[in-house]
């Protein structure tokens, strides 16, 4: 029995969701490769077909990830060989008759998956949410009801926690946070956002659509006074739910946000996070209140290089991020202190990682910038590979798995 727990902790150690084991974009893993290229410690480059930017999930020897036609009528969940490269299962779960518009810099399959032994979860937004036995690639069960006009295509990805498999609706015209049991799809519980956007206009529909409305964020799960908080970013507003009941704990209203887009970090008991498009700003926040914390739990704000895309990361007392357009920025995460500023230029969608004292960021033009994660800039290495990154990478072992928009790379030193 210990063999096998020890098994299992091993395989969730791997990078299961987006952005990891634990959310947070980091690993423990070293010797992780410094410098590569197109022909250069790749193990092996395997061809996607479609379009789509959500990011690779690895669980045993396997490494998943979702993808759809261009057009969006068809969407795929595709399981490579992660050893080989090879694809093992290229599975279309769903036909869309009629998608949903979208902003030409989207994809139809943003959301990223997450896996678990024997199952992966994936969604598309409202076309679409499925579990898949990971064996057999049978679908276990799927929810084609979960609806909102996502506007400018979705963007949420889930998460599991225990029993509960979480997930993000901000359309322009409805928004809520759904937790389904993760054995049957059945909902456990909705929550309706509370917050009033304050954007009715004369006729009392929505300014611009409900384009104020939308987010795209991935909640995530943190500790306060020994209890789970739910930390769900949407437009206008960050919440606070009980994961298990869905019940609103506490909310922290931004004004000067919309679409909020990244998923939440966390140490020292505070969560880091980007508000959202529009006059971003960086916030930590203490966890730990009840009902309106709006002015009572902002410990500090950072008004300048927020990503609007990018999550950041944390590294021991440092955070790391970058914006959109390659202005990267280390911050004291105590203090909210600038450490040091500097452009990494290219424009950027794809989160950062930290491993191994060492911070990777990945542009859309294909650049990937290797940097010490210390309190002095200081780049490491420069690598590219064809066609770009608009997903976000995973680490295995000593690999890094890299999604560009045609491809997905193994990257190892080959010593």
């Amino acid at each position: 029995m210990k063999i096998l727990v020890v098994a299992l902790a091993a395989l969730l150690l791997q990078w299961p969701q987006f952005r990891g084991p634990d959310g947070l974009g980091t690993s423990d893993a070293t010797g992780l490769p410094l410098t590569w290229g197109e022909g250069k410690n790749v193990r092996w480059k395997t061809a996607v077909h479609g379009r789509a930017w959500s990011s690779p999930v690895i669980l045993g020897n396997q490494v998943w990830v979702t993808t759809a036609t261009p057009e969006g009528r068809e969407l795929f969940v595709v399981a490579l060989d992660k050893d080989t490269g090879k694809i093992v299962h290229d599975l279309r779960l769903f036909d869309v008759p009629n998608p949903q518009a979208k902003h030409s810099f989207n994809s139809y399959a943003s959301p990223t998956p997450v896996i678990e032994p024997g199952r992966i979860y994936a969604t598309f937004g409202s076309p679409g949410t499925a579990a898949v036995d990971t064996n057999t690639g049978k679908v276990i069960w799927e929810r084609r009801d979960l609806e909102c006009n996502h506007f400018r295509g979705a963007g949420s990805s889930p998460i599991v926690y225990r029993d509960l498999l979480i997930m993000h609706f901000d359309g322009s015209d409805i928004q809520y946070v759904v937790a389904l049991d993760k054995h049957t799809g059945k909902t456990v519980w909705r929550t309706p956002r509370s917050v009033d956007y304050q954007d009715l206009g004369p006729d009392g529909k929505p300014q611009a659509e409900g384009d104020f409305r939308k987010a795209f964020a991935t909640p995530h799960i943190v500790m306060a006074n020994g209890e789970p908080i739910l930390v769900s970013i949407g437009s206008k507003a960050t919440y606070g739910y009980d994961p298990m009941t869905g019940k609103e704990l506490w909310r922290l209203e931004e004004r000067s946000s919309f679409s909020g887009s990244t998923r939440p970090v966390a140490g020292n008991g505070l969560v880091f996070y980007a508000t959202g498009f529009n006059a971003g700003h960086i916030l930590a926040v203490r966890p730990d209140g009840r009902g309106d914390v709006t002015s009572t739990h902002v410990v500090w704000r950072v008004t300048r290089g927020a990503p609007n895309k990018p999550s950041l990361v944390l590294a021991r007392d440092l955070l790391f991020m970058v914006n959109d357009t390659g202005i990267v920025t280390c911050l004291d995460a105590r203090t909210g202190n600038e450490v040091w500023r500097s452009r990494l230029n290219d424009s950027y969608s794809a989160s950062p990682i930290y491993a191994d004292r060492r911070v990777y960021f990945f542009s859309e033009e294909g650049k990937a910038t290797v940097i010490d994660a210390g309190r002095t800039f200081k780049v490491l290495a420069e690598n590219r590979l064809d066609d770009g990154f608009m997903a976000s990478p995973a680490i295995d072992g000593r690999a890094l798995f890299l999604r560009t928009r045609t491809h997905l790379y193994r990257i190892e030193d080959s010593n």
